[in-house]
Order: structure tokens, then sequence, then C-alpha cells
């Protein structure tokens, strides 16, 4: 049996040229009445677009602390400490209980582990965010594993259980949610990849908000390579227009999510460093072209730049008015200089929660176009690019 061939161009397919068209029929094509639903996130819709609207307020920023045990272990054996449960709560006890924090913070990402932890005085780690003011969020994915059919690249799992842990959540008392997938451009990245990513994004999205939390949507662009910022640009727009096609076609409200983009930077081993006013223009970009005003909040990740670099790059893109609250979501750029301070040992607490609030203040005058370089330390300024890094 001789197999159909849909040769027709589309232009013949939509003007009803193709093979099968009524050439000579002197019907009118009466138009159909297409119901339209209207987008809803169930019950939690307004409460949503409330807990987004708070996390995106001006002058504050997220406070990632969702390193996995194992990846939290790696910056423990950083100052000699060994990895367990106490050494784990001993740090996040550290740096959710600073005093003041509240001020520049206005979501704190927890791991599992810590969303059900409490200080060592017996106060539940979510009240003393609470009592400052700052939203608990949670991550919520299960790690990246390989893509089959892929160029050696990954994807994102956790969908599985998804909808009963989110409500479990929130239960505890987080009001957010964070699922971090990765595309690699030097991988290609594959049209399988990227669409992974998106689809996976997407599902957990409607499945957070369905469940009252607020999805941060992170499609992070990973750093590595020697492409220039013109290739990152093509594929982080690329990226996001994926993103947001699924999105939709999953009802997702936007006004009830969040994005935590990578910065539109070179390679990190492109021969040209970018000003922090070129990368400024070549994300602000990308965000216009992609990125709906709807949504409420932009939360970057540093993805390895030093803690300055990811805060005068912040600044850049606060020096003109923006349709949206464009702010941080840092880990290792809020962390770093504090845990070199603090060394373990109990006597250096204080010390280390004043780096803490040193950085946090420094990355909310950012978010306000107010930040300045000078008195900056020399260890705020060392890069913390890792090739391949996994966490």
């Amino acid at each position: 049996m001789a197999s159909l061939q849909l040769t027709a161009s589309s232009s013949q397919w939509i003007a009803g040229k193709g093979p099968f068209a009524w050439r000579n029929s002197p019907r009118t094509a009466v138009p159909r009445r297409v119901a339209v639903r209207p987008i809803r996130a169930g019950s939690y819709t307004d409460e949503l677009v409330q807990t987004a609207k708070s996390i995106a307020s001006p002058g504050r920023g997220i406070l990632a602390v969702d390193e996995s045990n194992a990846t939290c272990g790696k910056r423990l054996a950083s100052i000699g400490m060994e990895n367990t449960e106490e050494n784990r709560q001993a740090y996040r006890q550290l740096l959710l209980t600073t005093p003041g924090l509240g001020a520049y913070i206005s979501g704190a990402i927890l791991f599992e582990e810590t969303l059900y932890q409490s200080s060592t005085d017996g106060k539940k780690f979510v009240d003393c965010l609470l009592h400052e003011k700052i939203m608990p969020g949670i991550k919520v994915d299960k790690g990246l594993v390989p893509l089959p059919g892929s160029n050696n690249e990954s994807w994102c799992q956790g969908l599985d259980g998804l909808a009963s842990r989110c409500a479990e959540y929130y239960k505890q008392g987080a009001r957010f949610a964070k699922w971090r997938t990765v595309v690699s451009i030097p991988s290609g990245p594959s049209a399988l990849a990227v669409k992974e990513a998106a689809w996976g994004l997407a599902r957990y999205a409607a499945i957070a908000q369905d469940n009252g939390l607020v999805p941060i949507v992170e499609p992070e662009i990973l750093l590595d390579g020697d492409h220039s910022i013109e290739r990152t640009l093509q594929v982080a727009e690329k990226v996001w227009a994926e993103v947001f096609f699924y999105l939709a076609e999953n009802n997702v409200v936007f006004e009830g999510i969040l994005l935590k983009p990578s910065m539109v930077t070179p390679g990190a081993e492109h021969k040209e460093k970018a000003s922090p006013e070129t990368i400024a223009k070549y994300t602000l970009k990308m965000l216009n072209r992609r990125v709906p005003p709807a949504v409420p909040g932009i939360m970057f990740l540093s993805g390895g730049q030093s803690e300055v670099e990811a805060t005068l790059n912040l600044n850049a893109m606060n020096q003109g008015p923006n349709p949206w609250h464009v702010s941080f979501s840092y880990a290792r750029a809020l962390q770093n200089t504090v845990l070199k301070t603090w060394q373990g040992r109990p006597e250096n607490i204080g010390a280390a929660q004043k780096a803490l609030l040193v950085r946090a203040n420094a990355n909310s005058l950012a978010q306000l176009g107010r930040y300045s370089e000078e008195g900056e330390t020399e260890e705020a300024k060392k890069g913390m690019f890792q090739k391949g890094y996994t966490y």
C-alpha cells in the first residue's frame, strides 16, 4: 500500500489549497465556537500571587541554602569539617538565625533535611525565617541523570510523587519551591535536551502551584565552554522560548511564578571577558524578548561567578527600569566568605553572620542599582567557577 506524502507547503494547508481542499464547493465554512477556559491554579491562585510579590520586594532577594547533603559535605570539607547532620545543622543555623537578615533577604530555599530541622535551642528553622519576614522555600527536584539519546546531556528527575511531597512541604511551612535543570552549550545543546528541560519545568510548575507553592523556574545554562556571549544569547533565547511555551501549555499562572535564570555571559573559557555593562545589555535583551511582564520576579543565579562579579552584574541590570523585579538567588555568592570566616568554630559565628550581612546588603544595593565595589575584599573577588560542577 502506498504511503501518503504530506508534501504541500504550510501556506497551502492553511489557505485551504492542499490536495484535499473542496475546490469547487460553493459552501462557506461556518466558524466553530471554541470554549476557552481561564487559566487557574486551583484555590491557591491569590496566595501564590501574593507570595511571589512578597519575595520580589524592593531591595531584597533569595538566599539559596538548598545544597544536597553531599554538596554541603564538600563545603564543610573545605574548612576541615566532617559531613554529619550535626555539622550541617550548625552551618545552616548560622545562616538562618542571622539577626537582621530579613532586611535584605525575602526568601530562603532549603533542602528537605533543613525544612524539618530546628535550631539547637529547639526553634524550628521555618519559624526562625518567618520571624525575620523571610519566606521559607524548598528544593523539590531529585537531581540530574543522563538523558538517553542526547549528546551526553542530562534531564532532571522528581515528578513522580511531586504532588504529595509539595502538599507535605506546604504543611511544614514552605511557600515556594525550586526545580533546577541544566542546559550545556558545548553539548549542542540538543533539541531533545532543551525540550525535556522545558517540559519538566512546566510540569513541576503546574504541580507546585496546584499545591500552594510558588515555583521558581530554573533552566541553568552552564558557564562551561569557550563560546562567545552572542552564542549564549542565542541559546538562552531558544531555551526560554521553549520554557514559556510549555508553561502556557500547562496552564501555569505567570503572576504566581519566579524565574531563576543564569546571566548571559561568555563561556568561562572564552578568551575575552565581558564587562558588567555588556552582560547586563545582553541579559536584559534576552529577558525583554522572552519573558512576559506578568512575571513578578527574576532572581538570578550566580553560577560560579565571584561574589563581587555577581553583584556588579546585578547592579548593572538595575541602572534603569525593568518590567520585573530583577534580583538575586545566590548560594556560593552569598556564602563563600561566610564559610571561610566561620571555619566551624563557635567563637566565629558572630563574625560569619556579619560577613553574610555584608554580602546580603551589597546585593540589596545592587537590586536597587546603588552598589559600589569600593571596599570589597580580595577574597570576595575570587572566581568560584568549577568545570563540570554538580550539586
